[in-house]
């Protein structure tokens, strides 16, 4: 194996640069480290540029402060980021590294790990996380993470974990085996009766579904699909009938987990867009 070329994602900048140094000391091991969501994206798309790939990511398991949307459950898709001033940490062996202070969207470690196996499917992430839980880790493998280590881990056991996920392995901690099996299990068992009642709506219900994933109101329903708003009224009210939710946000919620996307939003004069600030 040659050089590893890793990119320490954490907004605890302390952290971040410590971690790095430490790596740094390690003769075949290349790091720098970014401290938001939105400076690793663009330290991946310079590596592209030079062509000089990042082999693997470590990446904070709460990275950024992102908060749920009043009344959203949780899965729902209706995250608000909430902009902050985010330094930007450079090169672990550069000297004295500058602070960009800049507003940005804050992207959560969970959503940062999914961008990064869909636009970067060579380079494997690793979760960093203070404390062991089941359901987070779970998720973290589900958006594409190859191991979930604890932060008060030894440098020499992070070392392993980065270069077994190298090798293609999953690392977890032994404590959280059995937890994270249920959650994975649970998920799959939730997704396919997800599937399953979505399935049992008509494709005219399955495409005004599609309009309440995407966010689009009663109004903007009606215009893309050329029908009164009675009538969009009606196919709702019977897409959470058959569903067995109460709630938009509960079809949504259940449409996600069953893998229903948007429709394409083409903005026009008429479209309504009821929609909370939303993480990719």
């Amino acid at each position: 194996m040659g050089r590893i070329r890793v990119l320490v994602v954490d907004d605890h900048r302390i952290f971040a640069e410590s971690l790095a140094a430490a790596l740094a000391a390690e003769p075949d091991v290349d790091v720098s480290a970014a401290g938001s969501g939105p400076a690793a994206q663009r330290c991946l798309e310079r590596a592209v540029a030079d062509n000089r790939r990042y082999d693997v990511l470590l990446v904070d398991a709460d990275l950024g402060a992102v908060f749920r949307a009043p009344g959203a459950p949780v899965g729902a898709g209706t995250l608000t980021a909430v902009p902050r001033l985010v330094p930007e940490v450079r090169h672990a062996d550069h000297p004295g590294p500058a602070v960009a202070a800049v507003p940005e969207q804050l992207v959560d470690g969970i959503g940062l790990v999914e961008r990064v196996r869909t636009e970067y499917p060579s380079t494997r992430t690793v979760v960093l996380a203070e404390r062991d839980d089941a359901r987070r880790a779970a998720r973290a493998l589900q958006a594409g993470a190859s191991g979930w280590v604890a932060k008060d881990c030894s440098l020499s056991r992070l070392l392993a974990v980065m270069r077994g996920v190298l090798r293609d392995e999953t690392h977890l901690p032994p404590a959280l085996l059995t937890g994270v099996l249920r959650e994975l299990t649970a998920a799959r068992r939730h997704r396919t009766e997800s599937e399953r009642l979505v399935e049992s709506l008509t494709p005219r219900e399955q495409e005004v579904l599609r309009c309440m994933v995407a966010g689009l109101g009663r109004k903007a329903v009606a215009e893309r699909l050329f029908l009164s708003p009675h009538t969009v009224r009606t196919h709702m009210q019977n897409v959470l009938g058959k569903l067995g939710v109460h709630s938009t946000l509960a079809a949504v919620a259940l449409a996600r987990r069953a893998g229903v996307g948007p429709v394409e939003l083409v903005p026009s004069a008429g479209d309504v867009v009821e929609r909370s600030g939303q993480l990719s």
